[in-house]
């Protein structure tokens, strides 16, 4: 993958994916990636680490985290019992955008999804994210659900 590798998060890596997260309009707004981290950050990379459907995963380039994902595998019973693969916090380091790696990324992500056996691969993303949007449909995603959040 010219230069890079795609690998499971280790605890190292977590500065580096709360920085990913930050380093974008919406992240810059609802993350604090200034050390030492928030004890809720170290909280949730426990939580997945033990959890066998979630996968936090890293983009390597020459030993520097230059992306991350979090894939979870959903069971159910709807569509014949389907597993769902659904990917979240995708980010790409502000530096190295714009050169493929997204495509890279998703198909890793959609890779590890079938090796899973899932049926379908879901996503959501902001509404503002015009250009994400774009990205998805290239992808062969289908705008087909309407998602609705509630903060707590």
């Amino acid at each position: 993958m010219n230069g890079i590798h795609i690998r499971r998060a280790t605890f190292e890596d977590l500065p580096a994916i709360v920085a990913l997260l930050a380093d974008d309009p919406l992240g810059a707004q609802r993350e604090d990636a200034s050390l030492p981290l928030a004890q809720s950050y170290i909280a949730a990379f426990r939580a997945i680490e033990a959890d066998p459907n979630q996968l936090l995963a890293v983009v390597i380039e020459q030993d520097c985290v230059i992306g991350t994902l979090q894939l979870t595998f959903i069971p159910g019973i709807a569509r014949k019992g389907a597993w769902r693969g659904q990917i979240e916090a995708v980010r790409v380091a502000s530096d190295r955008r714009d050169r493929g790696l997204g495509r890279q990324i998703f198909a890793w992500a959609i890779a590890e999804c079938e090796k899973r056996g899932c049926r379908l691969v879901q996503l959501t993303t902001d509404r503002s994210r015009t250009d994400a949007h774009r990205f998805y449909d290239q992808l062969g995603f289908e705008p087909s659900h309407i998602g609705y959040k509630r903060a707590l």
